[in-house]
């Protein structure tokens, strides 16, 4: 061996870092592929859209969010996602009212569900901008979606064990301890053991949807899809289409086949919301098929058999519209194998007390306040007040006093005008009755308007309708 004079060439053998030469390889990507790979690369979801609402953009992970591959969301309105952020909007309608988006400009943090391809519903944290040209035309906006699911599990069972130390049972958001509210429970549980129809018959505002998702979650399909149609906010031919699907050119703007609600809800469960609302012919169909388990779409004449549940809901005295004939009484004896009646909040004000810590309790969690009680004052005004509204109306109520509390107290001038002055109320006269089908006088829109601050989306739910509905009642008395 030679010895060259080294005396460290024993030592392990070191590596020389050389030079890194530049790749360039990347900088040469197109601007767009370069962007659909960093698209492509979110773990969030993301997609664009129009001003019409038409989609033009669909990055990976919202194909898995969804089910929607990008090849059958591309040129969709943006409403196949079913968001509830975006109830009683008309996307791409000409005259009807536009994207929340656009009018709000920009949507930080907001929590909403959406429905994915096969009818299921997940949570979901929505951030989306508007975006403008340099002379302010709008372009389109962008959304990026984050997955809740796995904290919004959390904490439901962090819910759950709260709610069972407080004897409020396993029913989800219903919250009360009146015997009419213990029977309710009982029914709740013992239609969740059968696959009987259920018929929800209640005031607007009672919980209606709140008790069919607590029949939906202790039956046996509650792990298959919970699909809602909202039966008071289409026309006739809107409703067939949303139900039972069309073929491609079965009407004007049919230019590819649709799966309807039904076919959709295969295996799971149908929620028909305002059921009193639908037309002889939709009557029909319907009968068929809950009597034969089969329906053809719209345009079509080759039968389809599905397995769905029915829970159907109605503000509406359904006996009394059968007597009138406004409803069929065979497709009303089909559809009540299990009727279920919700308490008004009127006949259970004890609960009132606990609804309110309630409501209170959920929004300082979400809002991230530390308003910790209620004034006896302000609380005696609560008791005091009718709630033709019911929960929703006290729930309601409750949001506005966190808007302009303060301090970590409700006091009575955080109440909304109409509980402090009673002849702003809200009418009571339809409280239990069935809405008419067609659009309340001007006034009565007028003092609804006004005991709930001009706020449309509050109005529409005191009345039991889509925003929609209200917007065309309001054209139509030209108030709009």
């Amino acid at each position: 061996m030679v010895d060259n004079g080294d005396r460290r060439s024993s030592s392990p053998l070191r590596v020389v870092p050389q030079p890194r030469q530049r790749d360039d390889r990347l900088l040469g990507l197109a601007p767009e592929k370069l962007l659909t790979n960093v698209l492509d690369t979110m773990p969030a979801g993301m997609f664009s859209v129009d001003p019409a609402g038409r989609i033009t953009s669909w990055n990976h992970a919202m194909e898995q969010l969804t089910g929607f591959p990008a090849r059958e969301a591309l040129g969709k309105d943006c409403s196949i996602l079913n968001s509830d952020t975006c109830s009683g909007v008309a996307c791409g309608a000409k005259g009807e009212p536009v994207c929340p988006l656009y009018q709000e400009g920009d949507i930080r943090d907001r929590r909403c569900r959406i429905q994915r391809r096969d009818g299921s519903w997940l949570s979901v944290l929505k951030n989306a901008r508007a975006m403008s040209d340099e002379d302010g035309n709008l372009l389109g906006g962008i959304e990026v979606v984050t997955d809740l699911s796995q904290i919004e599990s959390l904490e439901d069972q962090l819910e759950t064990l709260r709610r069972a130390s407080a004897g409020q049972g396993r029913f989800g958001r219903l919250t009360g301890k009146h015997p009419a509210m213990r029977r309710l429970y009982e029914l709740v549980e013992l239609a969740g053991r059968s696959d009987a129809a259920v018929l929800l018959q209640g005031e607007t505002g009672t919980g209606k949807e709140l008790v069919a998702r607590a029949v939906f979650e202790a039956s046996a399909r509650k792990n298959r899809p919970f699909v809602r149609v909202s039966c008071a906010a289409l026309t006739e031919s809107l409703l067939e289409s949303e139900l039972f699907g069309h073929v491609r050119g079965a009407f004007t703007g049919a230019v590819a086949s649709r799966v309807g609600r039904f076919e959709a809800a295969n295996g799971g469960t149908v929620f028909l919301d305002e059921i009193g609302d639908i037309s002889p012919a939709v009557q029909t169909k319907l009968l068929r098929v809950l009597q034969e388990k089969e329906f053809e779409r719209v345009g079509d004449n080759r039968p389809i058999k599905v397995d769905v549940r029915f829970i159907a809901a109605t503000n509406c005295d359904l006996q009394s519209a059968c007597a009138e004939g406004n409803f069929r009484r065979d497709l009303f004896y089909r559809l009540a194998v299990i009727p279920i009646r919700l308490p008004s909040l009127r006949e259970r004000r004890d609960d009132i007390p606990m609804l309110v810590d309630y409501f209170m309790e959920r929004m300082n969690a979400r809002q991230g306040r530390a308003i910790t009680r209620i004034h006896p004052d302000a609380m005696a005004t609560i008791m005091a007040y009718s709630w033709p509204g019911n929960v929703r109306e006290l729930e309601n109520a409750i949001e506005y006093a966190f808007a302009v509390t303060r301090g970590s107290a409700i006091t009575v001038d955080c109440l909304p005008t109409h509980l402090t002055h009673p002849t702003l109320a809200p009418p009571t006269a339809r409280a239990g009755k069935a809405r008419p089908r067609g659009a309340p006088d001007a006034e009565t829109l007028r003092e609804v308007l006004a005991a709930h601050d001009g706020n449309r989306t509050r109005a529409a739910e005191h009345l039991g309708v889509s925003r929609v509905t209200l917007w065309k009642w309001l054209k139509q008395v030209e108030l709009a």
